[in-house]
């Protein structure tokens, strides 16, 4: 049985609400669902047992999310490997129908621009949370931003500006 309230969810309910977004940022980052879903576990591990206060539910998900992070950063320094982006076959390049579909290529961008990305566009975090969230500087991040994009237009093959 849970300890008590996460911003007012039980830890079932936090759990619930928000694995999703766990394992998808565990999973953009280390590209490996094993790893991922292990990452995400121990981040939940971490909030059972270590029960922090938060504000709202805002905070709890950002804690969630920079738990995780750091989860996946410890993932790849302990197994010390490297996963080729060509092996990826989770993320195909999309067919004509699916051509709106950037996935596939954000997943062959570098960790540190598919983190800021996925961080910014699909969590939807502004400049400075990404910040606090990534333990960088604001100015870091837009720099990440930029290039990622820039990144991600010549992989997708976008119009130049």
């Amino acid at each position: 049985m849970a300890r008590g309230q996460y911003a007012g969810l039980s830890f079932e309910q936090a759990v619930a609400k928000y694995a999703k977004n766990v394992l998808t940022a565990c999973t953009v980052r280390l590209q490996n669902s094993a790893d991922a879903e292990d990452c995400t576990q121990n981040t939940f591990i971490k909030l059972y047992r270590k029960s922090p206060e938060f504000r709202d539910e805002e905070h709890l998900k950002a804690w969630l999310l920079r738990v995780a992070i750091n989860e996946c950063r410890h993932c790849l320094r302990s197994n010390k490997r490297l996963v080729s982006l060509d092996l990826v076959k989770e993320h195909p390049v999309p067919d004509s129908d699916d051509s709106q579909d950037v996935s596939w290529a954000l997943m062959r961008l570098p960790a540190k621009y598919r983190e800021v990305l996925y961080l910014h566009y699909i969590e939807r975090y502004k400049v400075d949370e990404i910040a606090q969230i990534l333990s960088t500087k604001s100015g870091t991040v837009k720099s990440l931003l930029k290039r990622g994009r820039d990144k991600l237009r010549e992989i997708y093959g976008g119009d130049e500006k």
